[in-house]
């Protein structure tokens, strides 16, 4: 199987390294996700394409920015992708469960929070799950390792995970043919639970505006994985 990794970002350079897939960064090989047509013929002759381009400016108002990335390009890769037999790989997040129900399961009814970031990254969801032909979607969140701040939220929950964590579990879905829509991290933590594993900090409390809860329900991935 030969997978092509896009983005260069912390998740996508993780992944690399772990597996020595190829990569397409948008710095160093030049891919404009606005000018689609001029470098798309570089991504020609792989079974995988994992898109871990996004703009993950959470709370931008450049809404336009954020909807040509997370959105307007990835219906772009839908076509290629189908056009040209290839699977599609794509790194979605747990914010569309932002204002949904507590451990959040892949049929549950996602409410994005007020930000286009996560509209962006549902609008792009829905999208590959209407018109896409073979594809995995991955909702996660993770965390740079070791724990970069001196201060950690307390109030927040969550199963995200440090980077090589949640991207090792990424890697099995894709090694092992993992189709449709997974929700992908691991037990249910406090930012400063995740935090104190690597680092000495102090718990605080997150701004009014910062979710308390995008918990999921990881069965379904937890099951997939029970049978490898």
């Amino acid at each position: 199987m030969k997978v092509l990794v896009l983005g260069d970002g912390r998740l996508g350079q993780e992944i690399v390294n772990q597996t020595g897939w190829d990569l397409l960064s948008r710095k160093k090989d030049n891919i404009d996700v606005s000018l689609f047509d001029d470098w798309c013929w570089k991504m020609t002759g792989y079974d995988v394409i994992l898109n871990c381009i996004a703009n993950t400016n959470t709370y931008s108002e450049d809404y336009q920015s954020i909807l040509d990335t997370n959105y307007k390009f990835v219906t772009h890769l839908v076509t290629f992708c189908d056009e040209m037999g290839i699977k599609l790989v794509h790194i979605s997040t747990d914010y569309v469960y932002v204002n949904s129900v507590e451990n959040a399961s892949e049929t549950s009814v996602p409410v994005p929070d007020r930000s286009w970031y996560s509209l962006s990254k549902l609008l792009a969801d829905e999208h590959i799950v209407l018109f896409c032909r073979d594809y995995l979607i991955c909702r996660l969140s993770h965390k740079p390792y070791p724990f970069p701040y001196d201060e950690a939220w307390g109030d927040v929950s969550t199963n995200a995970d440090y980077t090589p964590v949640i991207s090792e579990l990424v890697i099995k879905l894709i090694e092992n043919g993992a189709c449709g829509l997974y929700n992908v991290g691991t037990p249910t933590k406090t930012i400063y639970e995740l935090a104190s594993r690597t680092k000495d900090v102090t718990e605080t409390i997150s701004p009014p505006h910062i979710p308390k809860n995008v918990t999921m329900d990881l069965t379904k991935l937890n099951q997939f994985l029970s049978k490898l």
